[in-house]
C-alpha cells in the first residue's frame, strides 16, 4: 500500500485531506507571537480575515527533518511506502529535509519536489492520488510525477501590489505607482521560482493577458488534473475572469474546480489574486 504524505503548501485542509485520504504536513506560519499550522490550527478564511491587521507580514517556517521523519515513522509502522510531495526546493529547504529523512527508510519512502506551490503543488497532488488509484508502483509513480511536473503551468493575476512591498519584494514607489495606476501584476512559477510574466492596466486588461498566457502556453491539457483559484474571502474577482475567459473552457470541460488559496502563498500575494494551474498540452 502507497500512502500520500504532502505539506501544506499546497493549499489543502486537514479536513479536504482527511476527505481525500491524504496525510497532511502542515508548515508553520507566525502571527505576530504566535506560531500556528497552516490548515490545522487556522483555515484559509482565518489566515485572510486576519491578514489586513497585521502590522507585520505573518512569516512561514520550512518543515525540518525530523518533523518529515517523524511522519514517515507513523505511516510506515504498518509496512505501507509513502510518497511525499513538497513545496519547490526554489522556494523552500522543505524538500531537502523530506529527502534527508526519506533516505533513513530504506527506499520504502520517496520524496518529489514539485518545483511548484499552491495550486501547482495541489494539481501535482491530484495526479499522484490519480496514478496511486491505479496501482502504480511507488518507482512507477515517482518516475511519472517527475516526467509530468514539468508541464505544470501556474499564472496568476495579483489585484495589490500592497503585500509584495510589506515583504519588501518591490519598492515602495514601484508600489505607490503600481496602485496609482491600477496595475496588476501577472506572476508565474518557472523553473520552481517565481517571475513576473507581465502587467496590465485594470482588472478587464488582467483577465485578458492571464487568458492570453494560458494560450501562449499551449492550452490545458483536460484529461489532466486543473483548477482555479483565487485569495481572500471573496471570490468575485475569480467569477469575472471565468466569465471573461470563457473560450477556454466552454465544451472542453463541464466542470470547473477552484481552491482558496492559502497562508503561505497568500502573505505575499494578499487578498484578490486570482491563478489557474494546469497541465500544458
Amino acid at each position: 500500500m502507497i500512502k500520500i504524505l504532502v505539506d501544506s503548501a499546497c493549499d489543502l485542509e486537514q479536513a479536504e485531506a482527511d476527505a481525500l485520504g491524504v496525510t497532511l504536513l502542515p508548515i508553520t506560519i507566525r502571527i505576530g507571537n504566535e506560531e500556528l499550522y497552516d490548515g490545522v490550527d487556522i483555515t484559509h478564511r482565518e489566515f485572510f480575515e486576519r491578514l489586513p491587521s497585521c502590522e507585520e507580514l505573518p512569516s512561514t517556517s520550512q518543515i525540518n527533518e525530523f518533523r518529515w521523519e517523524e511522519a514517515y515513522a507513523k505511516l510506515t509502522a504498518d509496512g505501507s511506502e509513502v510518497l511525499a510531495i513538497t513545496l519547490s526546493s526554489r522556494l523552500s529547504g522543505t524538500y531537502t529535509c523530506a529527502l534527508n529523512a526519506a533516505e533513513k527508510f530504506g527506499g520504502k519512502v520517496r520524496a518529489v519536489d514539485s518545483l511548484n506551490a499552491s495550486l501547482g503543488e495541489r494539481i501535482l497532488l491530484d495526479y499522484a492520488i490519480r496514478l496511486v488509484k491505479e496501482g502504480k508502483s511507488l518507482d512507477e509513480a515517482v518516475k511519472l510525477l517527475d516526467e509530468k511536473k514539468h508541464k505544470i503551468q501556474l499564472l496568476a493575476l495579483l489585484d495589490t501590489l500592497k503585500y509584495l512591498k510589506k515583504g519588501g519584494r518591490i519598492s515602495s514607489v514601484v508600489a505607490f505607482t503600481g496602485e496609482l495606476l491600477s496595475i496588476k501584476p501577472v506572476i508565474a512559477i518557472i523553473d520552481g521560482e517565481v517571475k513576473l510574466v507581465g502587467k496590465a492596466i485594470g482588472s478587464k486588461k488582467g483577465n485578458n493577458l492571464l487568458m492570453q498566457l494560458v494560450d501562449k502556453c499551449g492550452g490545458i491539457d483536460f484529461d489532466m488534473p486543473y483548477t482555479l483559484a483565487y485569495s481572500g474571502l471573496s471570490d468575485e474577482n475569480l467569477q469575472k475572469y471565468l466569465k471573461d475567459s470563457e473560450k477556454l473552457w466552454v465544451g472542453k470541460t463541464s466542470h470547473i474546480p477552484s481552491m482558496m488559496i492559502g497562508s503561505t502563498i497568500g502573505t505575499h500575494i494578499g487578498p484578490g489574486a486570482i491563478g489557474v494551474a494546469f497541465f500544458a498540452k
